[in-house]
């Protein structure tokens, strides 16, 4: 689909883009559903009010990473910044941003996508004052762990399980510091 001469490029989504987030959202919930907490049953039916109310959060971002090229462009991939106290009730760290719903499209993977992505990530959290971002990724996802150390996220040690009925799925933490 994209030759040799595709560019990728990343953008924060706006309120007006919440069709473009859902259908990634929902593609990644298909696509590794043992990546995500959230089920696709539970997003599928949600109404445009929903996926607005997420683009309109003041402490949130979402970034969409889009190949463009000779033969059009897509969107291939999705990455949200949140708070602490968005992943965590009880946190309350003014010095980090949470990275979560990483995903990229099979059409973008090895091709820089997730690099792009994650890249555009520290830059956004620099511009805000950050320190550090924090990610959990599943121990079964070694593409992932493997993106995440060429860009510098470090274990911390944390280890955590799914909730029942997935609580065979195991992740770890990383963070990179800024």
């Amino acid at each position: 689909m994209f030759g040799a001469g595709s560019a990728v490029r990343v953008f924060r989504a706006s309120p007006d883009d919440w069709a473009r987030v859902r259908a990634l959202r929902l593609a990644a919930l298909a696509d590794t559903p043992d990546a995500f907490w959230s089920h696709y049953d539970d997003e599928v039916e949600q109404p445009e009010a929903f996926w607005r109310e997420r683009l309109e959060q003041s402490d949130a971002d979402t970034l969409i990473a889009v190949v463009e090229g000779t033969h059009g462009h897509a969107d291939v991939a999705l990455l949200t910044l949140v708070p602490p106290r968005a992943v965590e009730a009880d946190a309350d760290a003014d010095d980090a941003l949470w990275v979560v719903s990483v995903w990229v499209a099979p059409q973008g993977r090895g091709r820089g996508v997730g690099d792009a992505l994650l890249d555009a990530a520290a830059d956004h959290a620099r511009r805000r004052g950050i320190a550090r971002l924090v990610l959990d990724v599943g121990d079964h996802n070694e593409a992932a762990i493997r993106l995440y150390q060429r860009h510098g996220y470090e274990p911390t040690g944390e280890a955590f399980t799914f909730p029942e009925p997935r609580q065979h799925i195991t992740e770890h933490r990383r963070q990179k510091l800024l």
